[in-house]
């Protein structure tokens, strides 16, 4: 049984990570443009934009811990 739960601690660890809020954004972003997709949308440019505000706004509340 623990070989099971290091492997699942592991997986939590290596998706989550440091920031919770941003494998949730992720998880949001991927079904968002899924769901684009399948409604026949162009929605290319969904993820990299989400990327891109996740990575923002993790940084910027980053940097206002630390200072």
């Amino acid at each position: 049984m623990s070989y099971i739960r290091s492997f699942a601690l592991f997986w939590w660890n290596f998706v989550v990570g440091d920031d919770w809020r941003v494998a949730a954004g992720v998880a949001v972003a991927l079904g968002l443009t899924s769901l684009l997709t399948h409604e026949d949308v162009n929605a290319w440019w969904l993820l990299p934009l989400a990327i891109g505000l996740l990575l923002a706004g993790s940084l910027w509340r980053e940097a206002r811990r630390v200072s």
